[in-house]
């Protein structure tokens, strides 16, 4: 298995794809965002979470780092807790009005979809 460095003494440890230092790596920012058809659609979804319901944000046209930067700007405003999986925003609660009335102010076109 030579040929791909996991450690240098120099730099730590490094980035899979580019072999770059892992403080020095840009592969995460260099990510395109995902392709759709432009519209941010809202779900509420209560199964396998115990029963609590959470507010899918799904098809968000932006790259990873700006997707976290968006997440944290609306679970601020809503007042709750969530996280960002697989290139959706989770937040906590029902929050498909406020979300749709916040993502529209951001210059998103939003649908409300599902239940």
């Amino acid at each position: 298995m030579a040929g791909r460095i996991v450690y240098r003494t120099d730099g730590g440890r490094t980035c899979p794809d580019c072999g770059e230092p892992r403080n020095a790596c840009r592969c995460a920012e260099a990510a395109a965002a995902p392709a759709g058809d432009g519209i941010v659609r809202l779900h509420r979804e209560r199964k396998g979470r115990g029963g609590k319901a959470v507010t899918l944000v799904d098809g968000v046209p932006l790259p990873t780092p700006a997707l976290k930067q968006l997440a944290k700007r609306l679970k601020q405003r809503c007042g709750v807790g969530g996280a960002v999986k697989e290139g959706r925003i989770e937040i906590q609660g029902d929050q498909r009005e406020l979300l749709k009335s916040l993502l529209e102010a951001e210059g998103f076109t939003v649908k409300l979809a599902g239940g």
